[in-house]
């Protein structure tokens, strides 16, 4: 019996041999075909029913995201294309009004400067007024000092050459008449 089990066996394998493949058996087409536009199908409202929409949805809002993205650059470019225009307009101001503090400062000190070279002038003036007539003064003595000095040297003189001819007016004359030129 064993013997009949192991033939059996084997002739039916020799028979699925015979036939060749199952998916090549013209006798099984309808079949296959059957299962396949059921796969088709399947597969196709699995697609369009759950993943395609799912991917379109990922899609959109990374299409989404990524115009929110670019809008909100668009939006910082600007703010930063006034806050520089801002910026250069207040340094613009800034470097103007620097440049009226420095001329203020400027002519504050060029007016400083005329007020003290005018003291100066005058105190210089005032100096040499005083000093002149200190000069003038000192002169006036220092004559007056050479006038005595003259007279008593030709009153000296006088008597030495002519011992009790001289006449003290007259020597004082002619020593003032030869002073004043």
């Amino acid at each position: 019996m064993a013997s009949d089990i192991v033939l059996a066996e084997a002739g039916s394998a020799v028979s699925e041999h015979a036939n060749g493949m199952p998916q090549l058996d013209f006798s099984t087409y309808p079949n296959q075909w059957f299962w396949l536009i059921i796969m088709l199908i399947s597969l196709y409202l699995i697609l369009s029913r759950i993943a395609l929409p799912r991917i379109a949805s990922v899609l959109g809002e990374r299409q989404g995201a990524i115009s929110h993205d670019i809008e909100q650059a668009e939006e910082l470019k600007q703010k930063a294309l006034e806050a520089e225009e801002v910026y250069t307009k207040a340094l613009a101001e800034a470097r103007a009004e620097a440049g009226r503090i420095v001329a203020e400062a400027k002519a504050e000190i060029q007016r400083d400067l005329d007020v003290a070279i005018a003291q100066a002038d005058a105190e210089i003036s005032a100096k040499s007024a005083e000093s002149e007539a200190a000069i003038g003064e000192i002169r006036k003595g220092a004559l007056k000092a050479v006038e005595a000095v003259a007279k008593e040297t030709a009153g000296e003189i006088v008597n030495m050459i002519l011992p009790g001819s001289g006449d003290a007016k007259a020597v004082n004359a002619a020593v003032a008449a030869k002073l004043k030129g």
